[in-house]
């Protein structure tokens, strides 16, 4: 089963070397790294090509473009039959790869999302996804440790362009409702940056909320999906800034809600209007 992994970039010289070195160095490497690069200004492309340089089954792209439709053009120049997707701010475990690949064939999965293990301020670290269930299934699995069989990818489409965030909740929202198996792999881990700012991590908490409100824009209400107590519920570990958190996501929420430029009619008509033209 070959094996393809695409990054997405842009301005991301910090970071990239570390993730592409981690990617090279596996237990079973994979066969192809697919960078995808949206116009980057920083070292960036110079830092990927020379290490393509050196390892010929790195390649780069310029794709400007939204994030889904950066990893939508990955995925159309990918050769491999299961394709992952990884932020260029990670660092893969030796065997991430491995344990990808043996979760697809031992698990009959078509969706597989490895664990997240977080890095940083320890206050965002210990932070908890707020899970989303659709048909007993969790979908909120993030794009930065997520891989998909080529063939499910594009059978439901791939990302949505339309989303501005959780196009990747989105995309197992639209797998798992079409029939498709998505798994949690524990031992397929990526080390993963959280943001090192208040700024960025109050950003990054807004556009949280906003992704959610698109979220039941395209597929109608969801809030029985959710578990309020669990919501609301701030564990020892958890602190304060869970509450913070939901606070700015509601206000991201909100703010998608009453600034929307179409209703969800127009937004379907959209859709319909994207995947006739695929």
């Amino acid at each position: 089963m070959r094996f393809s992994v695409v990054i997405i970039t842009r301005d991301a010289e910090v970071y990239i070397k570390d993730a592409l070195d981690s990617l090279i160095f596996q237990s079973r490497r994979p066969d192809e790294i697919i960078v995808v690069d949206s116009s980057s200004i920083d070292r960036t492309p110079e830092i990927v090509k020379k290490h393509s340089e050196r390892y010929p089954f790195i390649k780069l792209y310029n794709w400007d473009g939204t994030r889904g439709e950066s990893r939508n053009y990955g995925v159309k120049v990918a050769t491999g039959d299961v394709v992952a997707f990884v932020d260029a701010d990670v660092i893969v475990n030796a065997f991430w790869a491995e344990e990808m690949l043996n979760c697809f064939e031992k698990k009959n999965a078509d969706v597989v999302a490895g664990r997240e293990i977080r890095l940083g301020y320890s206050g965002f670290t210990k932070l908890k996804r707020v899970g989303m269930l659709h048909k007993g299934t969790d979908v909120t699995y993030p794009s930065v440790n997520l891989a998909y069989k080529k063939e499910v990818f594009e059978a439901i489409g791939g990302f949505d362009s339309w989303f501005k965030e959780a196009e990747e909740v989105d995309l197992n929202f639209r797998a798992v409702d079409a029939g498709y198996k998505l798994v949690y792999c524990e031992k397929a881990v990526v080390y993963h940056r959280v943001r090192e700012t208040i700024t960025a991590f109050v950003k990054q908490a807004f556009w949280y909320g906003y992704g959610r409100k698109e979220l039941t824009i395209r597929h109608g209400k969801l809030w029985n999906t959710y578990e309020p107590i669990e919501m609301l519920k701030v564990s020892e570990e958890e602190s304060i800034w869970k509450i913070i958190r939901l606070g700015i996501a509601f206000f991201g929420y909100l703010f998608c809600k009453f600034t929307g430029k179409a209703s969800k009619e127009q937004k379907e008509k959209l859709r319909k209007s994207e995947l006739s033209s695929r």
